[in-house]
């Protein structure tokens, strides 16, 4: 496992909501609308809090692929968490830090990219948006980009989990998928355990690693105790969605993504993994995901 790296951060928000980001894998370290926390506190469990997911999410087969002849070597979830990213914008309201290719990178992933994350408190809500563009004048960038924030489970303390549930935007019917023991994507699909549009969360859920929704209809879910209070979760541009927890710790994942673990079996070249995003010479794509209390 990386080391995780203590560095420059930057605090902003308002009277509402406040937060941190550190320029290592410009991840979110703290969420706070003033009388409790929301984001997970990185602990013994589970080290991170909300990396970014690039150019792969999940795990590759023994982490090695060919790109077009050339070798992909990148750990899971890629390279974008455990590296530095320069700060574009600091501002009282939220910040903008990239991530451009270079000698470092190329040696794992061989494709051009540049990579901007924009977080932006209003009122109380937090946006974070990631805008990915292939510079190169001849070359397809092919690749994923994912969230993983991680968020209190119970959001109160002496509150007990399971009486925790998500409340999607509509019902979601379809199967789910799972990960193998290997990291790879199985290939089995799995009665879902939502019932109609309520989520009843429970560690064994998670006994399993993530739950994955290929295609879910939402674009939002409320998080809920007992007596309805929680936070609101809102995507865009992303197609899938994880779920995930180590059982017995504190924290629930909520993860919007473009792509997903690499099926397991799968043996072609890199372009042809499924999932993945294709950004043509100039193209670039968008996607966010916000929260607030609720």
């Amino acid at each position: 496992m990386t080391d995780i790296v203590t560095d420059d951060r930057h605090d902003f928000g308002t009277g509402l909501l406040k937060a941190s980001v550190r320029s290592h894998g410009a991840e979110l370290v703290a969420l706070s609308n003033g009388t409790d926390d929301l984001l997970w506190n990185a602990g013994p469990a589970w080290p991170r809090q909300s990396p970014v997911l690039f150019p792969i999410i999940g795990r590759l087969p023994e982490h090695e692929i060919t790109l077009d002849g050339t070798p992909v070597r990148l750990k899971q979830h890629g390279l974008a968490r455990d590296r530095a990213f320069r700060w574009i914008a600091r501002t009282p309201e939220g910040c903008t830090l990239e991530l451009v290719d270079d000698g470092e990178s190329r040696a794992l992933f061989p494709s051009a990219f540049r990579l901007r994350m924009v977080y932006l408190i209003e009122n109380n809500t937090l946006r974070v948006s990631y805008h990915l563009h292939n510079p190169d004048s001849t070359s397809t960038l092919h690749a994923s980009l994912g969230a993983h924030p991680a968020f209190r489970w119970p959001l109160k303390d002496g509150v007990a989990k399971d009486s925790y549930r998500l409340i999607f935007e509509y019902d979601e019917p379809l199967p789910v998928r799972r990960i193998g023991a290997d990291g790879l994507l199985l290939p089995e699909k799995q009665h879902t355990p939502v019932r109609d549009n309520v989520l009843a969360l429970t560690d064994k859920l998670f006994e399993k690693d993530a739950l994955i929704m290929e295609k879910p209809e939402s674009r939002s879910v409320d998080m809920v105790g007992p007596d309805g209070a929680g936070l609101r979760f809102v995507w865009g541009g992303f197609k899938e969605l994880g779920l995930w927890t180590k059982p017995g710790a504190d924290f629930l994942c909520i993860e919007p993504w473009y792509g997903y673990a690499t099926p397991a079996g799968f043996k072609g070249d890199f372009s042809q993994k499924p999932g993945l995003l294709h950004l043509k010479p100039g193209e670039s794509w968008t996607a966010f995901w916000s929260v607030k209390a609720i």
